[in-house]
């Protein structure tokens, strides 16, 4: 498991490198000067060159993204341009909140997919997999933020059982941090659930109908544990890779929740720095997402190593 864990990190490398020269690539692409806006109103042509100078923006783009990639190898992602603060602060301070979002959502969907989806793979044909299924399809083709409005409604208007905005920090109230996160969290979660449901459905039902799993049941061993010991672990590999494909767009989608529930994660920062053009602060969002990404992919690389030991030697 060692040797795999270091051969996948080997391999995120140069692809890390190659994300870093497309986020720095992307964001300069992105139409409108920064100069402009930072020179102040009605500025003159000299006050917006004088800022593209001091701010490099002149250099020709290779020096450009070699600047900016040499700050960030020493551990500096800039500076923001319009509250001159650090981009790490401004990320590391927002960072807890959009982790508590994305954990707990992922823990929902986790929970509430492998749970239908084995009630559904294990008794394939009866009206419980008939709900499971229809329940599931629904849950693929609704829309997150249209799931937040509905919660919105449904708990703080309407019935004003949990808070609809905001976030409270964990150490400072865990009672508060918990309210604040199920309504975005639950939003979240429903699509993700919803695939793993399927999958886990679909990988299941295989699973049971195989030759070791009848025998293991001629034997004489308890449901639960022919389900738990041997038809869990052999299909969990296609759940796994549907997990690790729906927690990477559970990430992008905390940007339109904490927009949603005025959640001050770093989801809110990129949505905010897209709209001032402020390059450094969003550069830094996306390239720390990425990062969050392919450590997603690791892991689930791992876990492969866990679920099948031949790929160990992969």
């Amino acid at each position: 498991m060692l040797g795999l864990l270091v051969r996948r990190l080997l391999v995120s490398i140069p692809l890390l490198l190659v994300v870093s020269f497309l986020v720095f690539g992307l964001i300069v692409l992105v139409p409108g000067d920064p100069a402009v806006a930072l020179a102040g109103q009605n500025p003159d042509p000299a006050q917006v060159e004088a800022v593209r100078e001091r701010l490099g923006l002149n250099d020709p783009f290779l020096v450009q993204y070699w600047n900016w990639l040499s700050s960030v190898l020493h551990g500096d992602l800039g500076t923001s341009l319009f509250t001159s603060q650090t981009v790490w602060t401004a990320i590391l301070s927002r960072l807890p909140a959009t982790l508590s979002l994305a954990f707990l959502a992922l823990g929902l969907a986790i929970v509430l997919g492998v749970v239908v989806g084995s009630i559904a793979g294990l008794r394939p044909g009866t009206w419980l997999d008939r709900l499971a299924t229809v329940g599931a399809s629904v849950g693929v083709a609704v829309p997150y933020f249209w799931v937040g409005m509905i919660l919105v409604l449904l708990f703080a208007l309407q019935n004003p059982l949990l808070p609809a905005v905001g976030y409270v920090p964990l150490a400072e109230d865990p009672l508060a941090w918990l309210q604040h996160l199920i309504l975005p969290a639950t939003a979240l979660a429903l699509a993700p659930a919803a695939v793993i449901a399927r999958q886990t459905r679909a990988s299941l039902s295989t699973v049971m109908s195989e030759d070791y799993v009848r025998t293991a049941t001629a034997k004489g061993l308890s449901p639960v544990r022919v389900v738990g010991k041997h038809a869990l672990k052999n299909a969990a590999l296609p759940v796994v890779t549907v997990f690790g494909i729906e927690a990477n767009r559970l990430i992008g989608g905390t940007v339109v929740i904490e927009q949603l529930f005025a959640f001050p994660g770093i989801g809110q920062l990129a949505y905010q720095g897209v709209f001032s053009r402020d390059f450094p602060v969003v550069q830094g969002v996306v390239l720390v997402a990425a990062v969050m990404v392919l450590l997603i992919n690791i892991l689930v690389d791992v876990s492969y190593g866990y679920f099948n030991p031949r790929i160990r030697q992969s």
